[in-house]
């Protein structure tokens, strides 16, 4: 390599500092997706594993952090994929538990939700929020959940969204509606009540 050329090599990251630096970052964003700890825990390493496997094709584009969380991103879909495949939608909710009673003929809010007395945008900053919004998110079922999750905290766009849980853009909206319902139900309750 002459003088003034730019050496374009990938550098080698450290795996034995990956766990000490980004373990509890990379377990946070996926226990905030997957609601469980177990999953989440097998998420992280199957993320620590792929990286070790691709390392030598990291080229320092983005920082380790960044890549890792890419890398977690697709595991974390993968997992909403096959979670979704596995699941019926017939099993999220039962019809007689769909709350109608809350709309009129039209579709609109007969019954208005309640005034929250605090600034919704305030809580999200509140580590207390996130607490109880994970315990709210264990309570509805899954499909819902990981619905609620690509499309609210990953935010995915609806065909990508779609595209993971293997559901028409349709059927997805109403995996939407039904955990938005479920979690601001359980948030009035639990916070902001």
């Amino acid at each position: 390599m002459s003088t003034g050329e730019k050496d374009n090599s990938a550098p080698i990251t450290n795996p034995e500092s990956w766990v000490a630096e980004h373990g509890d970052l990379l377990f946070r964003h996926a226990l905030r997706r997957v609601q469980r700890r177990d999953v989440a825990e097998d998420l992280v390493q199957e993320t620590f594993l792929a990286a070790l496997h691709s390392r030598e094709g990291f080229q320092a584009r983005s920082s380790e952090k960044t890549w890792l969380l890419g890398i977690l991103r697709h595991k974390i879909v993968d997992h909403i994929r096959k979670a979704s495949r596995e699941s019926s939608v017939s099993s999220d909710m039962p019809v007689e538990d769909i709350p109608e009673h809350l709309f009129d003929p039209g579709g609109r809010w007969a019954v208005k939700p309640s005034r929250w007395e605090s600034d919704p945008g305030k809580a999200l900053e509140a580590k207390g929020f996130w607490d109880v919004l994970m315990t709210c998110m264990e309570e509805i079922p899954g499909r819902m959940a990981h619905a609620f999750a690509l499309r609210e905290i990953e935010q995915m766009d609806v065909e990508e969204a779609s595209e993971v849980m293997e559901v028409t853009p349709n059927n997805l909206g109403v995996l939407l509606y039904r955990a938005r319902q479920r979690l601001r139900r359980c948030l009035e309750l639990n916070w902001f009540s």
